[in-house]
């Protein structure tokens, strides 16, 4: 600030004050950075409440515009002018985002933290004592003031912080509020003796109570100014803004569940700071917390409307789920510059997402599937809709397998935002289609009681969707019909039990349970024919279908196309190799099928067991029988022969058309040197008594891929 070059005497009055730019006074904006000086305090013994202020001789200088007056300022206590003059040219800043706070974490709406900035229009002031007496200034000019500041948050020795601490020399806070006298309390109401009131206002940020303060014999009271409230949140400014800046150093080297606790922790100092609302979002992002995110971001809108980087942190991750329609409001917030990188995204996400939703309506779930992939892979990675959506798709191609693994993959989003809670999904309210796919998924897999549960939910999300409603009474219609035809079943009225899953296939036609279900009465009707369709049917829709495929597999064998019946059977011993009764129905197939095709049936019989060979001549007639003989070479003392050949044992057990031997080289030397055998263990496969493969100390996959 200019001044005329007179000097200021000891008895400088209000107006001399004014002049001085004192009434420029203004809390830090929470865009002012803090970095460079951490707060350190230490405990005085002040024997009261207050520690006076003792001051200086000193006189208030003034120079040219090359010299300024040095001095500082409180919201909290008063000091005393040091008298000296500094160069100090003015720090002027300018900041092309609004409503910046101190500590955001910046960037993209999700990177690492990044130095704060400071408001245009905001400056600091400075208060002092004249003549001896503490004296405490507030208030705005209407003009702007040049009188340089000293350094960045310097306070004079003694200065008081709300918490009753005394901070040390170059330690301190700023504040910008609009022209209110600030009072010295006397210790009444909610103010210790000596602490400083803020003149005209009844709202103490994080307090939420009103006090009417007397100041100069009249009473004070009004609303906290919007800024404060937004900037400091809180009594304990000092603090929460050390406790963020540690969260943002902890956030920078990746530790987001510590920087989530210092945030927390100055948020429950300063509940009404809006930036720490975002830094939480922030760390919580780190953390995949996608759902709680959400919410602090938009606690963060709530708070201050105007909050810039807050609208385009919650629009990044409305694009993750896929609210494209709610992330557009926030990232093209009006009046200011959009990213255009998240627009990009947020462009090509909504442009999959309408294809999508386009295949969707004609059933092109091919198309449906792929488009809802490239939406996800464009950036809506988790939104659950999205990942339901292909659960959906799989289904509707009778891919039920992979649908259901599908389905362990969806997002968890908890808890439920209000935003989320009312976007639509192709036509239904967003969790109303979660439930509607899952319900799909319950009835096809044959859990109709879980699939009536979802449904239900479904309607009661979203009443008015036709889809909904349609599904929710189909699902009841079958699971009604298939409980009946359960119970015809077993009243053994099996002809009844057909029509009353007949019923339910025609409220879904897709249903693998049904079909099978019905095969089971044709069965037993004698109707074999009509089972091994419906069997198809099941299987058409559900490969993997166990129950159907032995339904298949007993059908072809009363139907006698032993074939079909043995490569069903085959197919069931793997999947189920400790089933005794797969093992013997494939037995007798194997066997039937070797009948129908002219070849000697010899030796063979369900359950045998490795048979030991202890001379030549045996060797030779049990490798010269028809079919196909494994001979199993090994030793007592060798460690790999006694791990493999509890393994022979159980494949002899899952292949009882194949004949199995074993021959001991240290009780049958004869037998091993005229095989040439010299490493066990050695495995020799014959096939009508010629040898056909030579193993040696194979793996157990090995050993049975040879015999198949």
């Amino acid at each position: 600030m200019s001044h005329s070059g007179k000097n200021n005497n000891t008895t400088t009055t209000a107006t001399n004050i004014t002049e001085l730019g004192f009434h420029n006074l203004s809390f830090c904006d929470d865009a002012l950075s803090c970095e460079a000086n951490k707060p350190d305090f230490r405990e005085l013994d002040l024997g009261s409440p207050v520690s006076p202020l003792r001051t200086r001789p000193s006189g208030l200088t003034a120079t040219s515009t090359t010299t300024t007056t040095t001095t500082s300022s409180s919201s909290s206590s008063s000091g005393s002018v040091s008298g000296q003059t500094r160069l100090n040219p003015v720090n002027k800043r300018h900041d092309s985002i609004p409503n910046s706070h101190s500590g955001e974490l910046s960037g993209s709406s999700e990177t690492s933290p990044t130095a704060p900035t400071r408001k245009p229009g905001h400056a600091r002031s400075d208060s002092g004592s004249v003549s001896g007496h503490p004296l405490i200034y507030s208030g705005q000019s209407s003009h702007q003031s040049s009188v340089s500041s000293p350094p960045p948050n310097v306070l004079p020795t003694g200065n008081i912080c709300p918490s009753g601490k005394i901070l040390k020399t170059g330690i301190g806070l700023t504040s910008n509020r609009s022209s209110r006298t600030d009072t010295l309390g006397s210790g009444m109401g909610h103010y210790g003796h000596g602490s400083i009131m803020r003149g005209g206002s009844n709202h103490i940020v994080g307090g939420g109570s009103a006090t009417s303060v007397k100041s100069g014999g009249s009473l004070a009271v009004g609303p906290e100014n919007a800024n404060v409230n937004r900037n400091r949140g809180g009594i304990c400014g000092g603090d929460a803004e050390e406790l963020k800046k540690m969260g943002n150093e902890l956030y920078r080297k990746g530790c987001f569940g510590e920087a989530l606790s210092m945030y927390d922790k100055a948020i429950s100092l300063a509940p009404g700071n809006a930036a720490f609302r975002s830094n939480r979002a922030a760390a919580l992002t780190g953390l995949g917390r996608i759902g709680e995110a959400v919410k602090e971001c938009e606690e963060a809108v709530r708070l201050d409307p105007n909050y810039w980087r807050a609208h385009q942190r919650l629009g990044s991750l409305l694009v993750r789920l896929g609210q494209v329609e709610n992330a557009r409001r926030h990232l093209c917030l009006s009046g200011q510059q959009a990213d255009p990188t998240e627009v990009h995204r947020l462009q090509v996400v909504e442009k999959h997402l309408s294809k999508c939703t386009d295949a969707r309506k004609v059933g092109d779930w091919k198309s449906a599937l792929r488009e809802g992939d490239a939406a996800i892979a464009a950036g809506a990675d988790f939104s659950p809709q999205l990942s339901m959506c292909r659960v959906e798709a799989l289904l509707k191609l009778h891919q039920l397998e992979d649908a259901e693994s599908s389905l362990s993959n969806i997002p968890k989003i908890e808890p439920s935002t209000v935003s989320s809670s009312q976007t639509r999904f192709f036509g239904m309210l967003s969790e109303a289609y979660t439930f509607f796919v899952r319900a799909q998924i319950e009835m096809a897999l044959g859990r109709f009681e879980n699939a009536v549960t979802a449904a239900e939910k479904a309607g009661q999300i979203d009443p008015r969707n036709v889809e909904v409603a349609v599904l929710l009474n189909n699902v009841k219609l079958v699971a009604r019909a298939r409980a009946r035809g359960n119970d015809l079943f077993k009243s053994e009225r099996f002809t009844e039990a057909c029509q009353a899953y007949g019923e339910g296939l025609r409220f879904d036609p897709s249903n693998s349970v049904l079909y099978c279900n019905r095969a089971a009465c044709w069965f037993k009707l004698g109707q074999w024919e009509r089972s091994v369709e419906d069997s198809n049917q099941a299987l058409l829709i559900q490969p993997n279908y166990t129950k159907a495929l032995l339904r298949r597999a007993a059908s072809n064998s009363k139907l006698e196309k032993w074939a079909d019946a043995v490569r069903d059977f085959e197919v069931l011993r793997r999947e189920l190799p400790d089933d005794n009764e797969i093992a013997e129905s494939l037995f007798h197939a194997q066997v039937s099928l070797k009948k129908s095709r002219g070849e000697e049936v010899y030796n063979m019989k369900f359950g045998g067991e490795v048979e030991e060979v202890s001379s030549l001549e045996q060797f030779r007639a049990a490798v010269s029988l028809p079919g196909v003989s494994v001979v199993h070479f090994k030793s007592a003392s060798n460690l790999h022969c006694k791990q493999i050949s509890p393994y022979v044992e159980t494949l002899c057990g899952r292949y009882p058309s194949i004949n199995f031997l074993k021959v001991d080289i240290d009780e049958s030397p004869g037998v091993a040197h005229a095989e040439n055998v010299r490493i066990v263990p050695t495995f020799k496969i014959y096939k009508n008594g010629s040898r056909m493969k030579e193993i040696v100390c194979p793996s157990r996959d090995m050993l049975e891929h040879s015999l198949a």
